[in-house]
């Protein structure tokens, strides 16, 4: 995969994605205009080792069959470049403690939702409103929604919620909210999920010390951290991933 960029690029970010349909490759550090020697050399490897599809910075240089991920009842295409978790089993464990969390929870908020790891998994049993700053990934939930039968109103929205967190009045309409921020944390969306009435809010987080940051806005503003459970899905890593569950007092 490397090998046609050789004299070119000096550094590359190659992420390889074991979808059910098979390996996806996207390749970044090159430039979106590639050669045609390039090209025609990763079709070579990818008909060599049956890869499913090969992007540059997020463009289709072939594409053999879909990269699909199945998704609680869903199969969502991945987006190029997508961010999925380190693996399978590490995924199906964040998701049940996400699930079991949940109780009753009929109407439930979703925020940095992705392609739906989560929400496509809530959808069978709770309308879900979902929400990123991501357009690639929810049009790829929106896709997956459109082709799924069964589920409850699942609705999105494209917003970046690190620099426009939903204010408290947005958050009125719902029982439970998921939030899942990238490693920096979400201290200002916290601030705002602290001063709602929302009885439950399960956190999820990459980065112990953000994570920190972010419960104690939630517990100075009322909630009361029930559990926190930690799962070890990076191998060779000491990150760790986190799920915490805060009720309002």
């Amino acid at each position: 995969l490397a090998a046609p960029f050789a004299r070119t690029c000096k550094k590359l970010d190659i992420r390889l994605t074991h979808c059910d349909s098979g390996i996806d490759c996207d390749i970044r550090g090159c430039g979106r205009n590639i050669s045609l020697d390039a090209r025609l050399d990763l079709s070579d490897v990818a008909t060599k080792h049956d890869l499913a599809r090969i992007t540059v910075h997020g463009d289709i240089v072939l594409e053999r069959r879909q990269p699909v991920l199945k998704i609680g009842p869903a199969m969502v295409v991945l987006p190029a470049g997508g961010f999925v978790q380190a693996t399978v089993k590490g995924e199906d464990t964040l998701a049940r403690l996400v699930l079991d969390a949940m109780g009753q929870a009929s109407h439930v908020i979703d925020l940095f939702c992705g392609f739906g790891p989560f929400a496509l998994r809530l959808a069978p049993v709770a309308s879900v409103h979902a929400i990123d700053g991501d357009r690639v990934a929810i049009v790829a939930l929106d896709n997956a929604v459109r082709h799924t039968q069964g589920l409850k109103p699942l609705t999105t929205e494209v917003r970046d919620l690190v620099r426009n967190p939903l204010h408290v009045t947005d958050l009125a309409p719902y029982d439970a909210l998921v939030f899942d921020p990238p490693r920096t944390g979400a201290e200002a969306q916290a601030r705002q999920i602290a001063a709602s009435n929302i009885p439950l809010v399960v956190a999820l987080s990459c980065d112990a010390a953000t994570f920190t940051r972010d419960a104690a806005v939630l517990v100075d503003g009322g909630y009361s951290l029930e559990k926190v459970t930690p799962v070890d899905q990076f191998r060779y890593s000491a990150h760790v991933e986190l799920v915490a569950v805060f009720r309002r007092l």
